[in-house]
Parts: structure tokens; C-alpha cells; sequence
């Protein structure tokens, strides 16, 4: 039941992967160092008040905030993390990049991603985990920041610091959500998974990184059949719980879906004169899980998606007053309608559906309260006195 998206190790490129085409890539470098919570907060002084909380922005563009906007700027990458030097060289276009399909370099940019630009000194997943694209896992911190945004007379303030508790649900061995949250926003983070070794990865994580070990704490889900019950615990309150819930509902569909993700990029590399035509290529199963992580849990569950959703669904009714507000990705369309629709019979007071571009991708975030708006400006006034 680990809840990590099924993109795996190919990398959520913002733009291209790699710096902007036309600009030399030693003219656009990022801030050294992790995006606090206080610049965050000042970047976010005017967070638009949503109701449907769709993308305000184009399409094929991340979040205003999100710092990923503009593309990987390798040679400040390079600076920062010397160890993804071997991985990167010219594309096709003059421009620094790495090969997607090569796990160890996407990992490595991963690692590069995170010392950069959120000050994480510390990461590394075991072999055949999930390895997160972190331009779309922080657009989806960023929309929950917007949700949480308190209204102060005229403006409205983002929700930072360590008063604001999130709950990660199957937070996986590479724990991105919480790295992310805290690194941008100062909040605290649980993480819960069913898998024992991707819960001792991630505590390890935070264990290696000083400065933010005392903000994430690791729970182990004993029962697959259940998302909240023996997590949640006893009086304790969460501000928002976070999911990435499993995409397909078999083993086999799995490894088509990285199959076809590997032939893809295959395609393209072809298709710029890097690689040999893909169809001389014999892809296998086997070769989908060499290539992209994935354990059982972060990519398949019974009944995929729309099953997990409606469990989720169902058991978040029990926690009604310990949770502000539940959220979730939705990756398939098609299940958003069904939700919706569970959501109105266990009388969920505000649904909103909010939409996130990534490129050509469009992603979705399902949120859901149960409490009413009179008891939501009470929760804010007890949290933040």
C-alpha cells in the first residue's frame, strides 16, 4: 500500500531536462541552499483565496513557487553535489542533461535537487525503490500550502512552521513529501508506510540530517486493508494528510506501464540522433524493473486506484474531527467522478479538486473536509494562539 506515484525513476522534467534551450547554462544559476519557510511565506504573501483551487497559472507550468520552473541548472547542481559530475553532459541541443533511463543518474540528480535547493545534506534510497520526480512532488506541496492559507483581513498568509502537522500516507523509502514540506514550509510531518524497509530507509534519512531530524517521525501500517486506523492516534490532530496513492491494479500492469515509459524515452533519444531507433530495441518486463524502482506497494494494489481511493475514502469518515483536511492525487480521470461521488454519500462538507501542469501532464489533487466552515476558522484560531 505505499501510495508512491508509478512514474518511476524517470524524472517530472518542468520544462526540458535540462537548462532553458538558447541560454548557456553558466548564465542561469540557483540559489544555493534550502528554500525556508520564511522566504516562502514572502514569496507567497498574495496566495490567491481558491474555491475550485485550479491552476491559476498557464498551462505546461509548475506552481509560481515552485523553484523548479526554469529547468535543471546543472552546473550549479554540479557545484553543489560533485557527485552527479560523471552523469551529466551535452544533449542534442548544446544544453547539460543526464540519461533519464539511467537509474544511478537520476538518482543522483535527485540528490543534487535536494542539497540545492532545499539544504537536504542526506539522501539515498535502496535499489529498486521509487525515485521520485521532485518538480511534481513540490507542486503538490505547494497546492496544499494554498489550501491550508489562512485569511488575514485583506491578504491571505500561508500556514508555516512547526504548529502545522501533515500526514504522509505511504511516504516510501525516499520520503519526499516530508522533506519537501518541512525544507518549504517549516512543518512537521508523520510518514506511514506498510513496507518495513522503506520505513527504516526513511528514518534513516532524517536520522543523517541534523537540522530537521526532530520534525519527521515513522510509522509502520501493519494492516494493508487499512489507511488511517493504527496511525492516527488517539486525540492527536493532523492539519492535512497527503497520498500518493498506487496506479495500477496488477504486477503485470505495472511492468507494462515502465516498459512503455522506458520505450518512450528510447524514442525520444532516437528521434534527437543519441540512440539507435527504438524499434531495435527488445525491452522485457524484467528490464522495467531494473530500470525503474518500484516495490509491490508504491506501484500495484488490488484493484488499483479507484479501489484504494474508495477505501481511503470511506476510512478518512472515522477521523473526521482529527483531520483539517485529507487530500490525495488522483492520476486517472476517469476515477474522479466516483470519488466525488463516495465523498457526497459519506458527507464530506467541501470537496475541491485542484489541477497541476506539469508539462504536457496534467495532475490532480482530490481534497476533502468534513468540518464546516465556522469550525475550520476554529481549528486555525486553536492552532495558531
Amino acid at each position: 500500500m505505499n501510495q508512491k506515484n508509478k512514474s518511476a525513476n524517470a524524472v517530472n522534467k518542468p520544462t526540458k531536462a535540462s537548462t532553458p534551450k538558447r541560454e548557456p547554462a553558466d548564465k542561469k544559476r540557483a540559489k544555493v541552499g534550502s528554500f525556508t519557510a520564511k522566504t516562502q511565506a514572502k514569496a507567497g504573501k498574495q496566495v490567491p483565496a481558491h474555491t475550485k483551487l485550479k491552476s491559476s497559472q498557464p498551462t505546461k507550468t509548475l506552481h509560481p513557487r515552485n523553484l523548479h520552473n526554469n529547468g535543471y541548472d546543472f552546473v550549479a547542481l554540479i557545484a553543489a553535489f560533485p557527485k552527479l559530475t560523471p552523469f551529466v553532459k551535452p544533449n542534442p541541443y548544446g544544453n547539460l542533461s543526464i540519461d533519464f533511463a539511467d537509474p544511478q543518474a537520476v538518482k543522483m540528480l535527485n540528490a543534487g535537487l535536494l542539497k540545492l535547493h532545499y539544504g537536504v545534506e542526506h539522501w539515498d534510497i535502496p535499489a529498486g525503490f521509487l525515485c521520485p520526480p521532485i518538480p511534481g512532488r513540490a507542486d503538490y506541496i505547494h497546492y496544499i500550502a494554498d489550501l491550508l492559507a489562512v485569511d488575514s483581513g485583506n491578504k491571505t498568509r500561508l500556514a508555516t512552521g512547526a504548529r502545522i502537522r501533515a500526514l504522509d500516507i505511504g511516504t516510501g523509502a525516499n520520503v519526499i513529501y516530508p522533506l519537501l514540506g518541512i525544507q518549504s514550509y517549516g512543518w512537521d510531518f508523520v510518514g506511514s508506510d506498510v513496507d518495513p524497509l522503506s520505513i527504516d530507509n526513511a528514518q534513516q534519512i532524517f536520522n543523517a540530517n541534523d537540522k530537521i531530524s526532530n520534525k519527521f517521525s515513522a510509522r509502520l501500517q501493519t494492516n494493508v486493508q487499512q489507511v488511517f486506523s493504527g496511525i492516527i492516534q488517539a486525540n492527536e490532530r493532523f492539519d492535512v494528510t497527503l497520498c500518493n496513492p498506487p496506479f495500477h491494479a496488477s504486477l503485470a500492469e505495472a511492468s507494462e506501464g515502465t516498459t512503455r515509459k522506458l520505450k518512450n524515452l528510447a524514442a525520444n533519444k532516437a528521434a534527437k540522433g543519441t540512440a539507435k531507433p527504438v524499434a531495435k530495441l527488445s525491452l522485457k518486463k524484467s528490464d522495467s524493473v531494473l530500470n525503474f524502482g518500484g516495490q509491490k506497494a508504491e506501484l500495484w494494489c488490488e484493484g488499483g486506484e479507484q479501489a484504494f481511493l474508495k477505501l481511503m475514502i470511506n476510512e478518512s469518515r472515522q477521523f473526521a474531527a482529527q483531520c483539517l483536511w485529507f487530500t490525495t492525487l488522483v492520476s486517472k480521470k476517469d476515477n474522479l467522478k466516483p470519488a466525488k461521488r463516495l465523498l457526497q454519500q459519506v458527507q464530506a462538507t467541501e470537496v475541491k479538486e485542484i489541477e497541476m501542469h506539469q508539462g504536457n501532464k496534467i495532475t490532480r489533487v482530490l481534497a476533502w473536509t468534513f468540518l464546516k466552515p465556522e469550525q475550520r476558522i476554529q481549528w486555525q484560531k486553536f492552532r495558531d494562539a
